[in-house]
């Protein structure tokens, strides 16, 4: 569906047109109020222009997110009025384009809303990095999927997923960056192939230390990501404190990757014990002496998915194929059937 922009105003319609233009999206343009509601409710964006506000008062739209009046300077009235048709922002021209571009490149053909998938290790060295990789490659077979590297202490995901020699932005230089983050903008800028991008670090071999990125920067980044992706799955940092368990909350899934063993299974207990919040949590176990039954009894958490052991798995990511080197293999079928249940 195309965006929506209500206007009798030709010097506002050119304006909006150019923005709408320079994002690279066609809106479907109406002159009156009544004729507006045939779109209203299946627009994925509707910008008002001021001269329309009274008459579509006066018509009662219903309720809807994704309203957004536009004008040169508010009126007396605007305001008010921009409540009444229930828009969220009065966006003020000039000044306001960079936001109005966003919001018009943020209309895709994907989801709203995005599934979230967290990855956590529950102990060191357990796979979550790894396993994060395999939900993304596989993802992207079917729809636009984005891989986040929470993790500035790990092996950098792009390497993993053999995209570390691909040109894209990395954290350090949305850090940098700053107003709203379009999801169309975020989705081309990554590094990516065959469906998959991923966000992680510059290599430390050219920057330094990697540091976190400020949480502001990762909410952005998150909803940014969530609007423009059909799948977007975090690797979440064991020890990062308050920011994982933040991180975790705005999941809508998370995995917990398992050891079968005791250790796995104590160190899986204090990871746990550090979230407030375990039920959206699945277990994502490797195979061990702990049995799949004793270890969701143990943790108080169901299984999602059992990792399998995958063969040649490190010979693939040296060779810069990533961790499902075909979807056939053991990891590429369990995190299929995984995807496909949790869709």
């Amino acid at each position: 569906m195309l965006p929506l922009v209500l206007t009798r105003d030709p010097a506002l319609l050119d304006d909006l047109a150019r923005v709408a233009a320079g994002a690279g999206v066609q809106p479907e343009v109406r002159g009156d109020a009544v004729s507006a509601l045939a779109s209203w409710a299946s627009a994925p964006l509707i910008v008002i222009g001021d001269d329309l506000l009274v008459d579509l008062v006066s018509v009662s739209p219903p309720r809807r997110a994704g309203v957004v009046v536009v004008c040169r300077a508010p009126g007396s009235d605007t305001f008010r009025l921009a409540l009444e048709v229930g828009a969220s922002t009065v966006a003020e021209l000039p000044s306001a384009e960079a936001h109005l571009s966003a919001l018009f490149a943020d209309v895709e053909e994907v989801p709203a809303h995005g599934l979230v998938l967290g990855v956590i290790g529950g102990a060191g060295g357990a796979g979550a990095s790894t396993l994060a990789c395999a939900l993304g490659q596989v993802a992207g077979l079917t729809g636009p999927a984005l891989v986040l590297d929470t993790d500035p202490l790990g092996p950098g995901l792009d390497r993993v997923l053999g995209l570390d020699e691909v040109p894209g932005v990395r954290w350090d230089d949305l850090t940098a960056s700053a107003g709203r983050l379009g999801s169309r903008s975020l989705r081309e800028a990554v590094p990516s192939r065959d469906g998959v991008g991923v966000l992680t670090w510059t290599s430390t071999g050219t920057s330094g230390s990697a540091a976190p990125p400020p949480v502001s920067t990762l909410r952005d980044v998150l909803e940014a990501g969530r609007r423009g992706h059909r799948l977007v799955v975090l690797d979440v940092a064991r020890r990062a404190g308050a920011v994982s368990a933040e991180l975790v909350a705005r999941c809508d899934l998370v995995l917990v990757v398992t050891p079968s063993s005791i250790g796995g299974v104590v160190s899986t207990l204090r990871v746990l014990a550090s979230l407030s919040d375990t039920s959206h949590l699945r277990l994502a176990p490797r195979r061990g002496p702990v049995s799949l039954r004793e270890l969701s009894a143990t943790t108080g958490v169901k299984v999602g998915l059992e990792v399998p052991h995958q063969r040649g798995l490190a010979e693939a990511v040296d060779l810069g194929l990533g961790p499902v080197r075909a979807r056939r293999s053991r990891l590429g079928r369990a995190v299929s059937e995984f995807l496909a249940e949790v869709a």
